[in-house]
């Protein structure tokens, strides 16, 4: 397998060395792109809540850094009477106000048995619900799908449309891995009946940091179909 292996990709670099970069950027060009789903609100913001939610996911937004924080910790304490998470050990996780909420995070990879993992998204795309991570040493991978909570932090600034737009904006960057979450691990392979966290986090909730209006959550459950008294969050006004 490993000869078979080196010899296609021996032959995949020498095509793309063959080709100058100015004919290869022509055939890019000439893909064109493909339709993209139809949003669910104009609004950028309501309507990357709604397809959360329509993801299971639950939300919360946070029109401040600190406002995140106590959100944060109070979700914890909901799901497990505790004020312990791991975070990677991302420059912006780093300068999060902590204290604000009396919160205890351990910075690195997150391990067997922590229950609660935060990570800070380099971009939402709307048109599904998902949020993009790049992984490195900074921000463990084990930390996105590892822990039985999955709580994200997205800027409203770094939401885009398309996953064109998510792409492009990556370009210049080398992360180990990107990985595109589009909610709470799930499977359905035993008798058809969907089973949240069989192989990664059971809850998946992204916060929303940024100014939006008011009824942002009101209006991405209406439009996701959820009644009031579906899972979903807004942080408390400090």
């Amino acid at each position: 397998m490993s000869d078979a292996r080196s010899e296609i990709l021996a032959r995949i670099r020498h095509a793309s060395a063959c080709l100058p970069e100015a004919e290869i950027k022509l055939a890019l060009s000439r893909l064109g792109t493909g339709p993209s789903a139809t949003l669910p609100h104009t609004d950028l913001a309501i309507a990357f809540l709604a397809n959360v939610l329509k993801n299971q996911g639950t939300v919360a937004i946070a029109s401040s850094r600190s406002e995140a924080v106590v959100g944060i910790g109070k979700y914890l304490y909901e799901h497990h009477r505790s004020r312990k998470l791991v975070a990677g050990n991302d420059a912006r996780l780093a300068a999060l106000p902590w204290r604000d909420a009396g919160l205890l995070p351990r910075f690195g990879e997150a391990e067997s048995g922590e229950l609660a993992a935060l990570s800070y998204a380099v971009a939402g795309i709307a048109e599904t619900g998902s949020i993009v991570t790049c992984t490195g040493r900074n921000n463990p991978a084990a930390n996105n799908f590892l822990p039985e909570d999955h709580i994200v932090i997205v800027a409203l600034d770094d939401l885009v449309e398309r996953y064109d737009e998510a792409l492009d904006g990556l370009q210049g960057q080398r992360p180990r891995g990107i990985n595109v979450i589009s909610g709470p691990s799930g499977t359905a392979d035993i008798a058809m009946h969907m089973v949240h966290g069989a192989h990664g986090p059971r809850r998946w909730h992204v916060v929303l940091l940024g100014h939006v209006p008011a009824d942002c959550v009101e209006q991405a459950h209406a439009l996701a179909g959820l009644t009031s008294e579906s899972p979903a969050e807004t942080l408390p006004d400090l």
